[in-house]
């Protein structure tokens, strides 16, 4: 079996850095958006699951954002596509997601930590990790498929 690659054995870490991190960031904000509906549909379990969807975004959202987001620069810079004055297409959908998404994660953050007080907050953190999730989906599918190149 032969693995494919768009830019060769140049840069096999910095590419598996990104790919690792951006499955385990559409994983956990996945695991955020099931525990905080959760926490919505089932009250007599809402404060341990609006727990949950705070720590699952301190321990695994952000290590995971910024795994994906270093190892995206990494990579077009070794690959010399950030050289260029504009990124290919599908690279300029992930730095767009992740660029906004730094802004998305804090707020997140800061919603699932008011809703360990405030149980109505909870909504918010539902709503907002289920718009990130489907942005992160429209990412992978940019990534995945390369549209323009």
């Amino acid at each position: 079996m032969t693995l494919a690659s768009i830019c060769g054995p140049t840069c096999g870490v910095p590419l598996f850095l990104h790919v690792l991190g951006a499955t385990i960031l559409i994983g956990g904000i996945s695991a955020v958006v099931v525990v905080a509906v959760a926490a919505l549909r089932y009250p007599e379990h809402a404060a341990l699951l609006r727990r949950i969807a705070f720590r699952t975004t301190l321990i695994v959202v952000w290590p995971a954002f910024i795994a994906t987001v270093a190892g995206g620069h990494w990579t077009l810079s070794r690959e010399h596509l950030a050289d260029n004055r504009t990124p290919p297409d599908w690279a300029l959908v992930g730095i767009a997601v992740t660029d906004i998404g730094v802004l998305v994660v804090i707020v997140l953050t800061v919603f699932a930590w008011l809703a360990l007080r405030r149980p109505r907050m909870g909504r918010a953190v539902a709503a907002l990790a289920g718009l990130y999730l489907g942005a992160l989906l429209v990412t992978l599918w940019a990534m995945t498929t390369k549209p323009g190149s």
